[in-house]
Parts: C-alpha cells; structure tokens; sequence
C-alpha cells in the first residue's frame, strides 16, 4: 500500500497558487509545497484546444491526509474543474518520508 503521494495541482496565478499552499500546510493536509512557474498548459476544455500560462503546485501527503488535501483545494481553488492529481511515492530518503508523515499526522483538538 503506497503511504505517500506527490499531488500536482495547477493554479492560474501565482497569488491563488502560493494561497493554496499556504492553506495546505497550515491544515497540515500537506507537508510541504512547492510553487513553479509559470508554466505552459495545453489542454482541450469543451471542445477547444487551449493554451494558458498556470503555475503548477506540487504537494506532499501522506495516504491518510490525501482526500482531506483535495477538499481543501477544490474549496479554495478558482476552477470549475482544477488539475488535482496524486502520485504514489514508490521510494525516497526514508527521514524524509517519515517528516512527511508526522507533518501531515492528524492532531488532537489540544495537541
């Protein structure tokens, strides 16, 4: 069973983006965030192909947190439909692996 995961998600700007990981972290659905770009998407969106300048979020989780980080993210992000895509972290350095689990560990209404 795969514990980690490495979201992308994809923002229009860069101020939705760097609130979006703000926001992330803060609830500790994510351990960290990192903001790129810009970055060029190519896309069809109903029916057109569509070029847009976005700027990609990638998040780490771990596997107990990641529905809690979607729902975050669709609250917060200004797409109908945004870009949020989980892949498994199959492998990495096991203290940092073991950072991203107790950052994104749930915690006691007091603790």
């Amino acid at each position: 069973m795969t514990r980690h995961f490495e979201v992308h998600v994809t923002a229009p700007t860069r101020e939705e983006a760097e609130a979006i990981s703000v926001a992330v972290v803060s609830r500790r659905v994510a351990a960290c965030a990192q903001v790129v770009g810009p970055v060029r998407s190519v896309y069809r969106w109903e029916g057109e192909v569509q070029q847009d300048e976005e700027f990609l979020i990638l998040m780490k989780t771990g596997a107990g947190r990641l529905d809690d980080l979607v729902a975050v993210v669709r609250g917060l992000h200004s797409y109908t439909t945004p870009e949020v895509v989980a892949v498994p972290i199959e492998g990495g350095l096991a203290d940092y692996l073991g950072w991203v689990t107790a950052e994104t560990a749930e915690r006691s209404p007091g603790g």
